[in-house]
């Protein structure tokens, strides 16, 4: 039964119920991800945003198994993409097949119809392909031979890539990481998670656990979030950072104004997490490097990597006066 059945009165949820939900849900992904609670919370604050997210790490650190664990969790329709050098767009959207007996085309669909996309190792595709998941990330439809097509709702792209530098890895484009609410890093696990793991203990099989969310209270949930009010005052704050990025000597390109955008949805996200139907300076600063630092471009090359970018959001919070 789903959990938030019983939550509906009068067609109003109670965001406290909403709230439950996903703490269930975080505790689902906990029993397999051992010692990443922060990451876990980041990861569904994105997930309730309504955005894609990008996870960038070493192999063998757990991103995978994190984005699979999520979509066996909820009752939603889940694809996996595995990139290679080879694949085509074709292989991510679909393509028609010729029917010789009666002369007709019928459409086969792609992995990316559906509710939850993992494309794992994105890096390693081409950059046409790469490309090709710019319209469905940022509208929400994909056009096949000339026809608009809508994706399902909710839709949610989850990619994984290597650190650059990886043999047989491309650049992802600065407009395609443009559209990924979080770049996030899992690093490696504690000393106590990773014992835990040699024995086997981090793998519970949660194939066998009930989906704790379906793609309706998913939506519901999204919607909800959309309500968590931001003070005029912290709109501007978002704003002033942002620009700020714009302005520093050690960038040499800023966050873009869809930066801003993601900054103020990823806040509304933070403070739902937290349970609140309220903006705080402090859910800001904390999604601020999640949401900001790939969108920026460093001009020197010892600030070029994403933890270094990070840094400079922080650099760059530090400096921004919070509104009283």
């Amino acid at each position: 039964m789903n959990i938030l059945a019983a939550t509906e009165v009068q067609g109003t949820t109670n965001t406290v119920e909403l709230t439950n939900a996903i703490g269930k849900l975080h505790q689902g992904i906990a029993e397999v991800i051992r010692g990443k609670d922060q990451v876990i919370t980041d990861f569904l604050t994105a997930i309730v945003a309504g955005g894609s997210i990008l996870l960038e790490d070493l192999p063998g650190v757990g991103k995978t198994t994190l984005c699979k664990t999520f979509a066996q969790l909820v009752d939603l329709q889940f694809d996996r993409l595995q990139c290679t050098p080879d694949l085509l767009p074709a292989d991510v959207f679909g393509f028609s097949v010729y029917n010789a007996q009666d002369g007709s085309f019928t459409f086969r669909p792609g992995p990316i119809f559906c509710n939850v996309l993992l494309v794992d190792e994105i890096n390693r595709a081409s950059p046409r392909t790469q490309s090709a998941l710019l319209e469905a990330m940022a509208e929400r439809q994909v056009t096949i031979e000339g026809s608009s097509r809508r994706l399902n709702a909710p839709f949610l792209v989850v990619a994984t890539q290597n650190p650059s530098g990886f043999q047989g890895t491309y650049p992802l484009p600065e407009a395609q990481l443009d559209r990924f609410l979080f770049h996030m890093n899992i690093d490696y696990p504690d000393h106590a998670s990773e014992v835990e793991l040699l024995y086997g203990q981090s793998h519970t099989d949660s194939t066998s656990k009930p989906a704790v969310i379906d793609a309706a209270s998913l939506l519901q949930i999204q919607q909800q979030v959309q309500r968590v009010e931001v003070h005029r005052d912290l709109a501007d704050y978002m704003v002033r950072i942002v620009s700020a990025t714009r302005q520093d000597d050690r960038l040499q390109i800023g966050s873009s104004p869809r930066g801003s955008q993601m900054l103020f949805r990823a806040s509304q996200a933070a403070a739902f997490i937290a349970g609140r139907d309220h903006v705080l300076p402090d859910d800001i600063q904390h999604v601020a490097p999640l949401t900001l630092a790939h969108r920026v471009v460093a001009k020197r090359m010892a600030h070029a990597r994403h933890s270094a970018k990070r840094a400079l959001i922080q650099d760059i919070l530090i400096k921004t006066q919070v509104p009283a």
